[in-house]
């Protein structure tokens, strides 16, 4: 047991030399056992007792070397291209990537925002930073990245969902049902989705197709829905016509809509458009055909009284 006891060191007859000749004799003092090999070693080193084993200059020297490749590589900001080197050629390159979650977003746009290349290391990989970029892409609400060590990584997405076609000047857009705007519309299985028109309609479309879903036999009729100046809609029927729904009561006014066309068949007439923006009368427009006809039999009553006349006298 090494003990360095004032006491010991007088029955010893001297205090032996501590590290280069100083002592290490404190009255009533011990050192810990963790440090009683390394003070022991540099007082033999001290005192010239000490024979270095052979090759120890030229393993200092590649600890000296390595120790200041390591300080230059932090200070010069290459240590994360550095570990990524080393730990990518020992076993966590990442070579294997699983994506789920994803229908409308393209997984060639995933591996983009992951920003691989041949040696990522899984361990450097900053698997927050990639989320954040995947997060950015148009369908995704909410993505997560995860290591899977030692060579995988795994992307989950949530996707935004398409409520109906925005229509706006001369552009068609995709949007949610709140109306946030998703992605341009390039047809595909989009196209079944329902059409709004005009300035305010993709905001306001939601409350509204839902009034119209409470009529099928009118729902499964329209073609689109159009917003007036921000105030009121009018229908687009797959048929052509048009039905100007007034600014307030568009319920009453729907439900009067419905059954007149049950009575007499309103909608599956020659008709161009419905107005019942005023609350006290319908306004029924015809086709240009349908005045033309419309003329024409006017024109044979009026000329039957006139040759009956004639007959008489």
């Amino acid at each position: 047991m090494f003990a360095l006891r004032s006491g010991q060191v007088r029955r010893m007859g001297s205090a032996k030399p501590g590290l280069f000749g100083m002592s290490f004799s404190i009255d009533g003092f011990v050192l810990p056992r963790l440090l009683r090999r390394p003070v022991r070693l540099f007082a033999r080193l001290g005192q010239g007792d000490f024979t270095p084993p052979p090759f120890s200059a030229t393993i200092a020297s590649a600890i000296f070397l390595s120790a200041s490749g390591l300080y230059g590589a932090y200070v010069g900001g290459h240590m994360p291209a550095l570990v990524q080197g080393i730990t990518a050629r020992s076993g966590f390159a990442v070579d294997q990537i699983k994506v789920v979650g994803h229908r409308e977003t393209s997984e060639i746009d995933v591996l983009d925002k992951l920003e691989l290349d041949g040696w990522t290391s899984l361990i450097g990989f900053d698997a927050d930073e990639a989320r954040e970029r995947i997060a950015k892409l148009p369908w995704v609400e909410v993505a997560s990245v995860r290591k899977i060590y030692p060579n995988t990584l795994e992307v989950k997405i949530e996707e935004r969902k398409a409520f109906a076609i925005w229509q706006h000047g001369s552009q068609l857009s995709i949007v949610e049902e709140n109306g946030n705007v998703i992605a341009p519309f390039s047809g595909g299985r989009h196209v079944a989705l329902p059409l709004v028109v005009g300035y305010g309609a993709a905001e306001c479309a939601s409350g509204f197709i839902a009034k119209i879903k409470q009529f099928p036999e009118l729902a499964s009729r329209v073609k689109g829905y159009v917003r007036v100046s921000e105030r009121r809609w009018d229908l687009r029927l797959e048929n052509g016509i048009t039905v100007k729904l007034p600014e307030y009561g568009e319920d009453t006014a729907l439900a009067d809509l419905v059954k007149m066309d049950h009575d007499t068949g309103l909608l599956s007439r020659d008709i161009a458009g419905v107005d019942m923006r005023l609350s006290d009368r319908l306004v029924v427009q015809l086709t240009p055909e349908a005045v033309e006809r419309r003329e024409a039999a006017l024109k044979e009553l009026l000329k039957s009284p006139k040759s009956k006349l004639e007959k008489r006298i």
